[in-house]
């Protein structure tokens, strides 16, 4: 995907969604995430994203304006058909999702995936994939930001016909890293921007 083939031959300068979504999770957590992360890329990858965000409904056609979406929190998750119709179709046609598991999302989440995909399920990424060395090299795969179950950092996917169209970051939140609300240590921090840079450029190139 490329920013002009996802929004036309003149696409409006570059803007992450973060995904309003049902069921009284905290969609609206970590509100600088999306901004750090946006400023991250604009200096080391020479992007033109926005510093601030959008913040759009999954059964909403303004999500196909923007070719990548953040969805966060540590609650319940609710996607009605019609959203988990509109989800399918957007990731289909060239859109991206990253699901950030703030603690407290997995057992919601996964249900609610498998109404946008019910033919597919989450599998972990390998370490070789190109997401992991998109522009910063991560040998080992997802790195560990936080501690929530004291288990390894993962990064599970959804693929579609081959193409990774959604990834999901848990145990390790790289979201609090972009934002920085645990006063993270320098290098944890820029861990968790560099993964996200990654993300944004596999996006862009898949």
């Amino acid at each position: 995907m490329t920013a002009d083939s996802f929004a036309g031959e003149n696409p409006p300068t570059l803007k992450f969604a973060l995904l309003k979504y049902a069921g009284g999770g905290d969609w609206y957590n970590d509100v600088n995430s999306l901004r750090n992360l946006a400023q991250f890329c604009n200096q080391k990858m020479g992007t033109s994203f926005e510093l601030d965000y959008a913040a759009v409904e999954p059964g909403s056609q303004e999500l196909y304006a923007y070719p990548i979406t953040y969805m966060t929190g540590h609650g319940n998750v609710i996607f009605s058909d019609a959203d988990a119709q509109n989800l399918r179709k957007y990731l289909i046609g060239g859109g991206f999702l990253i699901i950030n598991d703030d603690y407290g999302m997995d057992p919601y989440i996964r249900p609610e995936l498998k109404k946008v995909f019910p033919e597919l399920s989450l599998v972990e990424i390998p370490g070789n994939h190109p997401v992991y060395h998109a522009m910063f090299d991560f040998k080992n795969g997802m790195p560990k930001i936080h501690e929530h179950d004291k288990k390894p950092a993962q990064g599970f996917g959804l693929f579609w016909e081959g193409r990774l169209v959604a990834l999901y970051n848990f145990e390790t939140d790289l979201g609090d890293g972009w934002d920085d609300v645990h006063n993270d240590p320098f290098e944890l921090r820029l861990m968790a921007l560099q993964m996200g840079a990654n993300i944004v450029k596999y996006a862009f190139e898949k």
